[in-house]
């Protein structure tokens, strides 16, 4: 029967996927992502129920869109899959069993997918436009705040000031961003950078916001070291791709957040 939960789990994962695509494309856009009826973004043709099953759609579509057959991006592809992966992967870290999961594990669960979620149109955006989208912290910082109120009135959590004080960090850090540093920075990364760690502080355990950042830092070394190598072995790479040395530190966060959280949990869960 757990078969059929993760199976019932991956298909919500790869829906939520597909979704996060449409998200990553039409924020940064500013373009509606609940209401507006998909479309082809080659041909602008709007697409059917059959056009939009994920995973499925891709394959049996050959990867071209049915009415201008050209090329669908992999990436819509992928991400479904990994979605799925992601989802299937933190239930079995909080070892989720059909019959004898407990309220508190089914909600924890139900905050971590909206928190997932979050993490990848964050990652994807960033990857892309090299930028965080302060909605999709908003978001976030929503979804906390009722877990937060949750975990006070249901579960009783003596810990509450702690998430008390994290929340209070991110007001002061938005009243500056929004009062101080916009008017005298054209560069608000650093402050969105620091949002986002205290999304992470909130909603996982310390350790795995320092494992996330220190997951990162050896990433991105490892992907400068890696890439000096290979533009030293191809002395004619064109001078403006030199140049284009600004790193998506919001992807690589993101992405280690969510291993980082998963290997911490499958220890926790399982240990015993």
């Amino acid at each position: 029967m757990n078969i059929i939960l993760y199976i019932f789990i991956f298909c919500i994962g790869a829906l939520i996927g597909s979704f996060i695509t449409l998200a990553v494309y039409r924020i940064p856009l500013k373009k509606d992502i609940t209401y507006e009826h998909s479309f082809c973004p080659n041909c602008n043709h709007k697409l059917s129920f059959f056009d939009l099953i994920p995973i499925l759609s891709y394959i049996f579509l050959g990867g071209k869109c049915r009415y201008c057959k050209q090329k669908i991006r992999p990436r819509y592809f992928f991400i479904e899959i990994l979605s799925g992966l992601v989802f299937v992967l933190f239930a079995m870290s909080l070892k989720m069993d059909l019959f004898n999961t407990n309220l508190s594990t089914i909600v924890y669960f139900i905050v971590g997918l909206l928190y997932f979620t979050t993490l990848f149109i964050i990652a994807g955006i960033d990857k892309e436009k090299i930028k965080i989208q302060k909605g999709v912290l908003l978001f976030g910082y929503i979804v906390q705040a009722i877990y937060i109120i949750y975990l006070y009135i249901v579960e009783k959590d003596t810990n509450i000031y702690r998430y008390v004080i994290y929340l209070t960090v991110i007001c002061l850090l938005i009243l500056i961003d929004t009062y101080i540093l916009r008017k005298k920075l054209k560069d608000e990364y650093f402050i969105q950078i620091l949002l986002l760690c205290i999304m992470f502080l909130i909603y996982t355990y310390e350790i795995v916001t320092y494992s996330t950042i220190l997951l990162t830092l050896i990433t991105i070394a490892i992907k400068l070291i890696l890439q000096k190598i290979f533009t030293k072995k191809h002395k004619t790479v064109i001078k403006t791709e030199k140049k284009q040395t600004i790193i998506p530190v919001g992807f690589y966060l993101c992405i280690s957040n969510i291993i980082c959280l998963l290997i911490i949990n499958f220890n926790i869960f399982y240990r015993g």
